[in-house]
């Protein structure tokens, strides 16, 4: 039964679904951290979810069903290293189609931006380590919560912050459950999140 609460955990709050939440938080937990108007925001929600979490998911299914990745777990570096890979190139079109947009503010581009590159680390470290993704996708969610609490006064951060904390330790313990990772990938990947992020947002809002 644990085992499988902690799957559970692992497939819903897996790396991918992280700049939904975080956009999610920009656009409408935090209307005043962009100049987006409201009757435009869910198009570019919608948008981002297409290509950071939909077209992703349906290519690494697509990788699985032809054999090229043998688990849609991915424990080995080797199943890892394309999917990762075809998911940063996702994650950079999307920012460019973002910057192209002359229109759109760009604290949007801007902020995927910083998750893109935050990717590409990681992919790069994936062809020789096997750090958390998960943990990595946390640590930059809890990093965009604590920003938005320092830079906009109007945000109540206390309680997304406990909620993003407890997620943190939620999803890292069912990671070690799962034996998916050491203890070093869980706390080196949430570092790196959160450093990564922390200082590319504090660049986005500075």
């Amino acid at each position: 039964m644990e085992r499988a609460i902690a799957l559970v955990i692992s497939i819903v709050f897996q790396p991918l679904i992280v700049p939904t939440l975080v956009f999610g938080l920009i656009l409408f937990g935090v209307p005043e951290a962009s100049s987006v108007p409201a009757s435009f925001k869910l198009r570019i929600f919608y948008l981002i979810v297409l290509s950071t979490l939909v077209i992703p998911m349906l290519t690494i299914f697509g990788l699985r069903l032809s054999g090229t990745v043998k688990s849609l777990h991915m424990h080995t570096i080797k199943d890892r290293a394309i999917p990762f890979s075809v998911t940063t190139v996702y994650f950079l079109m999307t920012v460019y189609f973002m910057f192209k947009i002359n229109e759109l503010d760009p604290i949007l581009w801007q902020s995927l931006g910083v998750i893109a590159l935050v990717v590409l680390v990681l992919t790069v470290v994936t062809f020789f380590w096997k750090m958390s993704a998960h943990m990595t996708g946390i640590g930059g969610l809890v990093a965009i919560v604590v920003v938005l609490g320092l830079k906009f006064t109007n945000f109540q951060v206390l309680y997304p912050l406990l909620l993003s904390l407890l997620l943190s330790g939620v999803v890292g313990s069912s990671r070690l459950y799962l034996d998916a990772h050491k203890p070093v990938e869980i706390y080196t990947g949430f570092i790196f999140g959160f450093l990564a992020c922390f200082v590319g947002f504090l660049w986005v809002w500075a």
